[in-house]
C-alpha cells in the first residue's frame, strides 16, 4: 500500500469516525475523543498487567474467597467514594472539576469543566464514583494477585471506614430521632 493510498483510508476512517460521533453526540457536548482516550488508558494497564503475569507464569486464581470478594466490594465502595465525593481531596479533582454545593456528609459536589476532550472525560471519571469502581476494582483484584496481604490490609482498612461510615450516620439519625 502506496502512502497516498494509507492516507486516504485514513482520512476515510477519520470522517466516518467524525460523522459516528456528531450522529451520536445530537448536538450535546459529548468528549467521544477522551472517552477513548481514557479507555485506552484502562486497556493499556489491564493489559500491561496480565502480560507481567504471563511473563511471571503466574497462574490466575479459581476466583475470589468469599472474605475477598466482601473486602473487595466494600473497599471499592469506600474508596470510589472518597476519591469521587470527600471535600479533603478536592485539590487532587480540582484540574477537572469545578465547585457545585456541598453533598453528604463531608462530601461535595462537584461540576465536570467542559475544557478539553480528555479533560472532561477526566472529570467525569473522577466525579463519578460508579465509573471510578471499575478502574478500583480492578486494581485491587490485581492487587489480590500481585501482592495479596497488603492488598488485604487495604481492602481491610476501607471497609472498616466504610462501616465506621454507616455507624457515624446510624448515630447521628439516632440523635435526631430522640
Amino acid at each position: 500500500m502506496d502512502t497516498d493510498t494509507a492516507t486516504g483510508a485514513a482520512d476515510r476512517v477519520r470522517e466516518e469516525a467524525a460523522e459516528q460521533a456528531a450522529g451520536y453526540r445530537q448536538g450535546e457536548p459529548r468528549p467521544l475523543g477522551g472517552y477513548v482516550t481514557v479507555v485506552a488508558v484502562f486497556a493499556a494497564l489491564v493489559t500491561g498487567a496480565v502480560g507481567l503475569l504471563a511473563a511471571r507464569r503466574r497462574p490466575l486464581p479459581d476466583g475470589f474467597a468469599t472474605r475477598d470478594l466482601v473486602l473487595l466490594v466494600v473497599g471499592t465502595h469506600k474508596l470510589s467514594r472518597t476519591l469521587t465525593k470527600d471535600a479533603v481531596l478536592s485539590p487532587l479533582r480540582a484540574p477537572f472539576t469545578q465547585y457545585e454545593s456541598t453533598g453528604g456528609p463531608a462530601e461535595v459536589m462537584e461540576d465536570v469543566r467542559a475544557a478539553g476532550s480528555v479533560r472532561h472525560a477526566v472529570g467525569e471519571l473522577v466525579t463519578c464514583p460508579f465509573c471510578l469502581d471499575v478502574w478500583i476494582a480492578t486494581g485491587f483484584a490485581l492487587g489480590l494477585i500481585f501482592a495479596p496481604r497488603a492488598t488485604r490490609i487495604v481492602l481491610g482498612t476501607f471497609s472498616a471506614v466504610a462501616g465506621a461510615d454507616f455507624l457515624q450516620l446510624g448515630y447521628a439519625a439516632a440523635q435526631q430521632a430522640g
